[in-house]
């Protein structure tokens, strides 16, 4: 069975330090949902305190209707998948993947049964009579998935799963992952830093920062529409430019340092002089290798060709310092010290307030069901 998971105003403290001061939030039955953010920004904490790792200093944590607070962590029949993987060396793959079977005293045949079907759905059944040292850190974190998942927890928390692992296996690993999930159908809370392994396998991000949601929503509208600078400088790369709105006949610009200006449609109404910071990831700028009369001219300062994308590293004329990305062409590449011209792509690139507030329309952040109930 899968459960919705509903946190309404958690506080956290250790001592005198206030590490989550009121937070909320709920998660879907049956949802991939990953708590993403620098080190020290508490999500770790918050996974602990729905495992029952940590005390509950306040608010409510419910499992569908079910109050969870004080409920011992045994009891809350979760599943947990650790970075250090927490295998026993001692037993085979087959036994610790039986281990939780057993504590629960399951009827033997059952336990077979149930063993064979999760060893062969994280495709470990081939190494069942192995000891953990003779598998890959891979084949490690896919039996501490069968484990977890074996015992039918309500939910499965994942804390960091992956970044014990090389590059490449990350990127198996997570696929593994994601996939498993799906079939298993059963509702996932995900730990990490990488922003990239946060895409590739959420339903929904939550965007922390000093034990405060900042931005919560499907991947795609966090890396689109931000909700405000640090979550569009911490999703991917963006370039900060200055810029202030001006008003000329009912009509709203933009205007860089330079005099450049843009209209951006979907751009809230703002105050006239009103300064404001443009996010542009490196995509979202086109470069014109002719100067032209509109836009903002700069000099290449250097150039990486990665294959298909030219990466180029440019200084401004407003003394502000942007990366591009662009396609590399055959023989294209613009050489250091070459003179540039670049437009900005309104359609997709962001404006921020003063105190860093997303001024666009189109802002998606929704973590309870009182939020959505309001976006609808």
């Amino acid at each position: 069975m899968s459960v919705e998971i509903s946190i309404r105003n958690a506080v956290k403290r250790y001592g005198e330090n206030t590490i989550i001061e009121d937070l909320s939030l709920d998660v879907k039955n049956g949802e991939f949902f990953t708590l993403l953010g620098p080190s020290g920004c508490g999500k770790t904490t918050l996974l602990r305190m729905i495992a029952g790792f940590n005390t509950i200093e306040g608010g409510t944590f419910k499992f569908n209707d079910t109050l969870i607070n004080i409920m011992n962590p045994e009891k809350r029949n979760i599943g947990m998948v650790f970075q250090n993987y927490a295998i026993f060396p001692n037993m085979s793959v087959r036994k610790n993947v039986e281990f939780g079977l057993k504590h629960k005293k399951n009827l033997k045949v059952d336990i077979k049964e149930e063993t064979n079907k999760f060893l062969k759905l994280v495709k470990v059944d081939g190494y069942a009579d192995r000891m953990p040292d003779r598998l890959s850190g891979g084949q490690q974190q896919r039996v501490a998935l069968a484990r977890a998942l074996v015992i039918k927890p309500d939910v499965l928390l994942m804390d960091e799963p992956l970044s014990n692992l090389d590059a490449k296996l990350r990127v198996e690993m997570r696929t593994v992952i994601k996939e498993i999930q799906r079939e298993v159908g059963i509702t996932t809370i995900y730990v990490t830093h990488d922003q990239e392994e946060a895409m590739a396998v959420s339903d929904r991000i939550a965007v922390m920062k000093d034990g405060v949601i900042r931005h919560c929503s499907t991947p795609q509208k966090i890396y689109q529409r931000p909700a405000d600078v640090f979550v569009a400088t911490f999703i991917g790369k963006s370039n900060l430019l200055q810029a202030k709105v001006v008003k000329e006949n009912d009509t709203q610009y933009v205007e860089f340092l330079n005099g450049y200006k843009v209209v951006f449609n979907d751009m809230k109404d703002a105050n006239h002089e009103e300064k404001v910071t443009i996010s542009a990831r490196p995509e979202e700028l086109t470069v014109h290798k002719e100067v032209q009369k509109d836009g903002i001219k700069g000099i290449v300062k250097d150039s990486v060709f990665l294959g298909l994308n030219t990466h180029y590293f440019v200084d401004l004329e407003t003394n502000e310092e942007i990366e591009i990305i662009q396609e590399s062409e055959i023989g294209e590449i613009i050489q250091p010290g070459s003179e540039i011209t670049l437009t900005i792509n309104t359609k997709k690139a962001n404006v921020f307030s003063e105190d860093g507030n997303s001024l666009m329309h189109g802002v998606d952040n929704i973590t309870t069901k009182e939020q959505a109930d309001k976006a609808l």
